[in-house]
């Protein structure tokens, strides 16, 4: 039995009301029924949750969870950017949450409504409970497995989103149109290649040889979504910039390695969404 609980009314309203709505990426629609709420109290020793808000979000939904997760139960972070897990572990407990990346894509086209943007897997990190959610996941159908360390793949996404997602959010562009223009295209390379320097100044090996070719790649495979951040700037909303490339600048300057890219992207974002100074 699957719930899901959340703070947007009208979503929430559209779940129960509609079910779920799924196009995949033939553009056949399918439906799935769904219990939607906004109390905690209605989940009351709920065993998994599966942690997919923003960043910047993290901290509220770990104290909701907090009043109803089982004691044994387990929080599974999926989240993009850096401190989820500290953030979850710090209000829920260490034998409480477990850490994973997915690759897959999908983009939100209304209350309940969502679109397939690309195939992908589930990487979860060792915990005693990980098998849990691992058979959930396979079950239906979505190819899971356990890793010794996630660090290294949540670094490799991090490289990936700080590339993409504030270009095509400052740009107004989908995905693949980074690909279609050479300035951009340069941006793409000295961004990626900064990024990746941060991760290998603090000891961490990315999960692929060529961080630009697997950015490009990414690009290419999503090149009709929107990123999460351009449809976040244009709804007028926060983004997650701060746990993207505000995380590489923070590990960065820690580390004493370059940072000028990805701190200008994060001033740029920064400068678009904060409300103006009276």
């Amino acid at each position: 039995k699957v719930r899901m609980l959340g703070t947007w009314t009208e979503n929430i309203k559209a779940l129960n009301d509609n079910g779920v709505r799924f196009v995949d990426q033939e553009g056949t629609e399918a439906i799935f029924p769904v219990e939607a709420t906004s109390d905690p109290l209605n989940c009351t020793g709920s065993r998994l949750a599966i942690v997919l808000v923003k960043s910047y979000q993290t901290a509220s939904a770990a104290e909701r969870l907090a009043s109803c997760l089982a004691e044994d139960g387990l929080a599974l972070t999926l989240q993009n950017g850096l401190g989820n897990l500290e953030i979850l572990t710090d209000i829920l407990g260490t034998h409480r949450v477990i850490s994973g990346v997915t690759t897959l894509g999908a983009t939100l086209t209304g209350p309940g409504a969502v679109r397939m943007g690309g195939l992908g897997d589930i990487k979860i990190g060792e915990h005693d409970k990980a098998k849990i959610p691992v058979e959930i996941f396979r079950r239906a159908g979505l190819d899971t497995e356990i890793v010794a360390d996630t660090s290294s793949l949540v670094w490799g996404k991090l490289v990936i989103n700080a590339s993409i997602n504030p270009l095509t959010a400052l740009l107004n562009i989908r995905n693949g149109d980074l690909l279609k223009n050479s300035f951009a295209l340069h941006l793409l390379e000295l961004i990626t290649g900064e990024s990746a320097g941060v991760a290998g100044g603090i000891g961490i090996e990315l999960p692929y040889p060529e961080p630009y070719e697997m950015v490009v790649s990414v690009a290419h495979k999503t090149a009709e979504n929107f990123s999460s951040m351009n449809i976040d700037m244009n709804r007028g909303r926060q983004t997650e910039i701060d746990a993207i490339n505000g995380a590489v600048v923070r590990m960065g300057e820690a580390a004493g390695v370059p940072i000028n890219y990805n701190k200008m992207l994060w001033m740029l974002v920064k400068a678009r969404t904060e409300k103006l100074i009276n």
